[in-house]
C-alpha cells in the first residue's frame, strides 16, 4: 500500500480534486498513460497504476464533443484508479473534475513534463515497494564505500564506528539497519527514524552523533558495498593473509563481498576498516595488490628457472 499524502509530498504534486482514500493498493512501480483508454480500448488496461495525462492526452480530450468526452470519462473512471496526474501544470476540464469526484479519484497536478515525472515517480515507488529486512549491524560511509559492520553483541562495532566518525567518515545507522533491495543486485541501508543519528556506547549510554559531531558526520542512506564481520581473535583459526580469494555473504538473495576481521586488544579497527574500504575501491578499479604480488613472484620464479636451465 502506498500512502497517498506521502506520495503527493515526495513528488511535490498539487491537489486539484481530493479523494477520501488515504492509501492506494499499488503493487508495481509502473505508471500508465491513458491515451488508448480515452479512445475506448480497455483490453490490458493497467488501472491499478497511477495515471499520467500529458499534453497529447489532454489535447485529445479537448478535441472531443462534450457528450462523447463524458461517455469516455465515465467508462474510464469506472475502474478503481489510484489517482490521475496532469503534467505541465495543466488544469482538467470541469467534467473531468466532476466525474473524478463522483468516483472518489484524486486529481493531481505537476509542473514537470511527462518524462521527468515518470522518472521521479518510478524511483519513489521502487523504493516504497522494494523488499525490506532489518539487520543487527552498523552501516558507515567510508571513503564513499558503504561498509556494513557485523558481529556479535559487544564485539566493538559501535566503538569502531565512533572512531571512524572521529576520523571524518559518516554514520548511517547504528545497531539496527533497515535494508532495502532496490534492484536485483543492489541493497541500500538506512536507520529507523526513531533511532536515527543515535549511537549506544557501553559505559556512556546513548549519544547523538549529529549533535556532537555536526550534520556532516551523518548520512541518511547508503548502498551496501562491503560487509566486514568482526569476531574475537581465535588463535587456532587460519585467517586470510594474502587476499587472493574473495568471500561473499548473501543478504536478501544479493551477494555482497565480505571480510572477516579478528578483534583483539591493541588492534586499531578503524584504521583496518579504512584500509579495507580503500582496497575494495582499488579492486573495483581493476587493481589488486595480492594479485600484483603473486604476478611478481611468478615472474621472479620463472626468471630463476630459466636461468638455471641455461
Amino acid at each position: 500500500m502506498i500512502n497517498a499524502q506521502e506520495f503527493i509530498k515526495a513528488l511535490k504534486l498539487q491537489v486539484i480534486s481530493p479523494s477520501s482514500r488515504k492509501s492506494w493498493d499499488i503493487k508495481t512501480a509502473e505508471l500508465n498513460r491513458p491515451g488508448l483508454q480515452f479512445v475506448g480500448f480497455y483490453e490490458h488496461f493497467a488501472f491499478e497504476r497511477p495515471q499520467v495525462v500529458g499534453l497529447t492526452e489532454m489535447a485529445y480530450l479537448e478535441s472531443l464533443p462534450d457528450e462523447v468526452r463524458r461517455e469516455r470519462l465515465e467508462a474510464y473512471f469506472s475502474y478503481p484508479i489510484p489517482c490521475v496526474i496532469f503534467c505541465r501544470g495543466m488544469t482538467p476540464m470541469a467534467d473531468v473534475m466532476e466525474i473524478a469526484a463522483a468516483h472518489d479519484v484524486a486529481l493531481l497536478s505537476t509542473e514537470l513534463v511527462t518524462t521527468k515525472l515518470y522518472a521521479q515517480a518510478m524511483n519513489y515507488l521502487n523504493r516504497c515497494l522494494a523488499p525490506r529486512a532489518t539487520i543487527h549491524a552498523v552501516l558507515m560511509d567510508v571513503y564513499g564505500v558503504g561498509v556494513l559492520i557485523t558481529g556479535e553483541s559487544g564485539v566493538g562495532k559501535s566503538e569502531a564506528a565512533l572512531e571512524l566518525v572521529k576520523r571524518g567518515h559518516q554514520l548511517v545507522a547504528d545497531d539496527v539497519v533497515d535494508v532495502c533491495k532496490v534492484t536485483d543486485n543492489r541493497l541500500v541501508g538506512e536507520s529507523p527514524e526513531t533511532v536515527r543519528h543515535f549511537m549506544e556506547i557501553r559505559g556512556i549510554g546513548i549519544i547523538d552523533i549529529k549533535a556532537m559531531y555536526g550534520v556532516g558526520a551523518v548520512l541518511m542512506s547508503k548502498s551496501l558495498d562491503l560487509v566486514i564481520h568482526l569476531e574475537p581473535w581465535k588463535d587456532k583459526k587460519a585467517y586470510d593473509r594474502l587476499g587472493l580469494s574473495e568471500d561473499f555473504t548473501t543478504i536478501m538473495d544479493v551477494r555482497v563481498p565480505q571480510l572477516v576481521l579478528p578483534v583483539r586488544p591493541g588492534r586499531n579497527l578503524a584504521v583496518v576498516i579504512e584500509v579495507a574500504a580503500r582496497n575494495f575501491s582499488l579492486k573495483h578499479m581493476g587493481y589488486s595488490a595480492a594479485k600484483e604480488l603473486d604476478r611478481r613472484l611468478n615472474e621472479m620464479m620463472n626468471a630463476s628457472k630459466k636461468a638455471l636451465e641455461e
